[in-house]
């Protein structure tokens, strides 16, 4: 978790249809970051694979990094599902060192309830 947590900046923003969160790169960080993977892999996840990536420039040290992912579940219970969803980070870089400082995605929990994983 620490490897992840290092990519984020100090402070950071969420956005999706579940509200804005703002939220501080510390323990909690890392614990609730712990406790996701758990839930993910608790739901079946086997893999989590970038299929495209793409920046959009803002300024010299500013760009918005938008990343398609591809997540596969496989369950006992049903067949191997596979589920496509992008995510916005908004990267920051000082003295030569990206830092994501917010990120915006859709609705997750609405897709993984309409492909029967939740």
């Amino acid at each position: 978790m620490d490897e992840v947590a290092a990519l984020y900046a100090s402070e950071f923003i969420a956005a999706s249809p579940a509200g804005v969160l703002a939220g501080k790169n510390d323990d909690q960080l890392r614990t609730a970051m712990a406790q996701g993977h758990a839930r993910y892999r608790a739901m079946g996840t086997r893999e989590m694979r970038i299929r495209d990536f793409r920046i959009s420039p803002m300024d010299d040290h500013h760009c918005v990094a938008h990343v398609g992912w591809t997540a596969t579940y496989a369950r006992k219970d049903r067949p191997e599902t596979a589920i496509d969803f992008d995510v916005h980070y908004f990267v920051q870089q000082l003295n030569g060192e990206p830092k994501v400082f917010g990120w915006v995605s859709s609705d997750e929990e609405a897709l993984l309830r309409r492909h029967g994983i939740i």
